[in-house]
């Protein structure tokens, strides 16, 4: 579902191309013109747009952007002009490399199997190299085994649910952390990677009626860490996607300061996957609309660019 405002006519991506090259003419950068058109244009507009502007220009939309804008702006615009898979090959390659390993474990953990497969396409096309060997290059121990797990085929992405089956990953996940000294992260790896969403969403339900605690509880309790972090975003996106990336965006918007990095990453990914039910949790949980709270911490055509991705308040 997007939250994308689409045009009220259809665009022609030439047409776009001219306007876009006009507003980089002259002294500076016509930025209200670059926002209102790219802004408001899905993933295959986008393309197309791209290849026009090489066409009649020889040069390449990115660069030229990158060479117009700056700071924030600049960071937010141009994870926006590849498409949603390519995008968090981008991300994920950036965080892997510069040891920012947070971010690369959210954007893996909280991705479908559908989504993992086009990442995968993507990073080996884009950088030459296959995902998994860049997350051995970068990640170690139960971390690494997580990760490498959860990008390997085969992917479960169906919506039955095997009560048996259920209840046999709840008695091993209770016999792998809260019943012994230690904890067999083995077992927790193999039931989070290779259960579909729905199923382990039901493992965590039935978890907490069999033993009275909350299977969150127990791998805060169990696990440390990169490895808690990614565990934890799979285990909260086979709840309840939406509701995940609502706290991420909290959290990068509380307290002194904002994480703009992470306010772009989340705004940018998510605005052609799940915008309207994020903006809808966030409303729910804080009582106030995510446009009015990004809003309040951004300002200039940052905030213009991130608001106008966010699209009408409700």
């Amino acid at each position: 579902m997007s939250s994308l405002i689409v045009p009220p006519i259809l665009t022609s991506p030439r047409d776009d191309a001219i306007k876009l090259h006009g507003a980089f003419k002259g002294w500076g950068c016509d930025t209200a013109v670059v926002i209102d058109i790219l802004a408001h244009r899905d993933a295959t507009q986008r393309a197309l747009i791209q290849q026009d502007y090489r066409a009649m220009y020889s040069e390449d939309l990115c660069k030229r952007l990158s060479s117009e804008l700056s700071g924030k702006l600049e960071m937010a615009v141009l994870l926006w002009m590849h498409d949603p898979a390519g995008r968090d090959a981008v991300v994920v390659r950036n965080s892997l490399t510069t040891g920012n390993l947070k971010a690369a474990t959210e954007v893996i953990c909280s991705r479908t199997p559908s989504q993992i497969q086009l990442i995968r396409q993507h990073y080996h096309s884009k950088f030459g190299v296959h995902l998994e060997d860049d997350i051995k290059r970068h990640t170690s121990g139960d971390h690494e085994k997580l990760l490498l797990a959860y990008v390997s085929p085969p992917w479960n992405e169906g919506l039955e649910v095997d009560r048996q089956m259920v209840e046999n990953d709840a008695k091993a996940l209770y016999k792998a952390g809260e019943k012994r000294l230690g904890t067999d992260e083995r077992t927790f790896i193999r039931i989070f990677c290779e259960r579909s969403r729905a199923h382990l969403a039901y493992v965590a339900s039935v978890y907490h009626s069999m033993y009275g605690n909350s299977l969150k509880k127990v791998v805060k309790k169990e696990t440390s860490g990169n490895f808690e972090y990614g565990l934890l975003t799979i285990l909260k996106c086979s709840e309840n996607p939406a509701k995940y990336f609502t706290k991420v965006l909290h959290k990068a918007m509380k307290g002194l300061g904002t994480d703009d990095t992470t306010l772009v990453r989340v705004i940018v990914t998510r605005t052609e996957i799940d915008m309207q039910y994020i903006k809808a949790e966030y409303s729910k949980k804080y009582k106030k609309t995510l446009t009015d709270a990004v809003h309040s911490e951004t300002s200039g055509n940052y905030r213009a660019f991130l608001l106008s991705l966010l699209g009408p308040k409700y």
